[in-house]
């Protein structure tokens, strides 16, 4: 994302057809964003109009006694495959999958504050970095990734594994000695609702994680709750990642957002989030981010605005950053 800011917009599909092969049945869905962005003045936008189709592929069926299913995404046009996941349903024994980028474990809940539509970092400059938005949790990633989901009395526990590093191999490959073989890294997510427990409206989650990097071990960790109450959305998370290695910048992050429904079509959402950079060896610096979303659906378009800005982004003293975009998504 970088300079581009491609934000996107995710759109709930409708079924494009389905199809009977053997003992499993598929499906294909889809959906065109069409976006206009405008960077900040230190940026230059050139054409701000750009555009996204989404192809997913689903397959599911009965295997050996095990319900077996297996999902594909493509984005850009035909330009590949972004994630790609099989499951294994063990019914009362819980599901195992082997997961290449869908989102396993911890990072399942790396920002879960309510929002009408793009979270309140998504399109700033760090962005689209290759460790991704600082203050978000993943030890294990979602990219080669082994996963197993069970819910026990209204709890969920999301797991993730991998051994050396996150790399989409395909079959008969191996990362090899650059992608830090013999490293590895796991993490879990526990999510649930207080409808159970008689707090209706209440969701919460937490996790832990960790990483080896070299001689170190990276620990992350989270907390979250989000309240419902009529048209309403409150939440707020707290983060944690702390480098092992030594000299390393710890980050802590806090945020909170609130979302509103103003009716069954339209919903606006404002958030802020904090990341303090805790430097070993000069003062910490503090991002400050905040952001302001709309969406409003209409049958099968959906159309959204996101306002993001930053100060002091990722831990540099007086570097900011903002983008505006307006993304109309057409499902099909």
């Amino acid at each position: 994302m970088n300079n581009l800011k491609k934000v996107g917009l995710t759109a709930l599909a409708g079924s494009l057809a389905a199809i009977s092969a053997q003992a499993a049945e598929m499906a294909v869905s889809g959906a065109s964003v069409l976006t206009y962005t405008s960077l900040d003045g230190s940026e230059s936008t050139g054409n701000p109009y750009g555009m996204k189709t989404n192809l997913s592929f689903t397959a599911s069926g009965e295997v050996n006694g095990y319900n077996v299913s297996y999902m594909q995404t493509s984005m850009d046009k035909f330009a590949g495959m972004t994630s790609a996941r099989l499951s294994i349903d063990m019914g009362d024994l819980g599901t195992l999958a082997f997961d290449q980028g869908s989102g396993s474990g911890l990072g399942t809940i790396d920002d879960k504050t309510p929002t009408a539509a793009e979270e309140i970092w998504d399109g700033l400059d760090t962005a689209g970095s290759a460790a991704g938005a600082k203050g978000l949790v993943g030890a294990a990633g979602a990219t080669g990734v082994w996963n197993y989901v069970k819910t026990v009395s209204g709890v969920t526990f999301n797991g993730a594994f991998r051994k050396g590093s996150g790399t989409a191999n395909s079959d008969g490959g191996t990362s090899g000695a650059a992608g830090n073989a013999g490293l590895g890294a796991w993490d879990f997510a526990l999510t649930g609702s207080g409808d159970d427990y008689g707090a209706p409206g209440l969701t919460w989650g937490l996790g832990y994680g960790e990483k080896e990097v070299a001689a170190s071990e990276d620990e992350h960790t989270t907390y979250f709750a989000n309240y419902s109450v009529g048209m309403a959305t409150v939440g707020a998370q707290f983060s944690t990642i702390e480098l092992g290695a030594t000299g390393a910048t710890d980050q802590e992050t806090k945020a909170w957002g609130v979302a509103v429904n103003v009716n069954d079509d339209l919903s606006v959402s404002y958030g802020e989030r904090d990341v303090e950079f805790k430097n070993p060896s000069a003062a910490n610096i503090t991002e400050k981010g905040s952001g302001i979303a709309v969406a409003y659906t209409m049958g099968s378009i959906k159309i959204a605005g996101n306002r993001n800005k930053v100060s002091d982004n990722d831990g540099t003293a007086a570097s900011n950053d903002d983008m505006t975009e307006i993304a109309v998504s057409f499902a099909f």
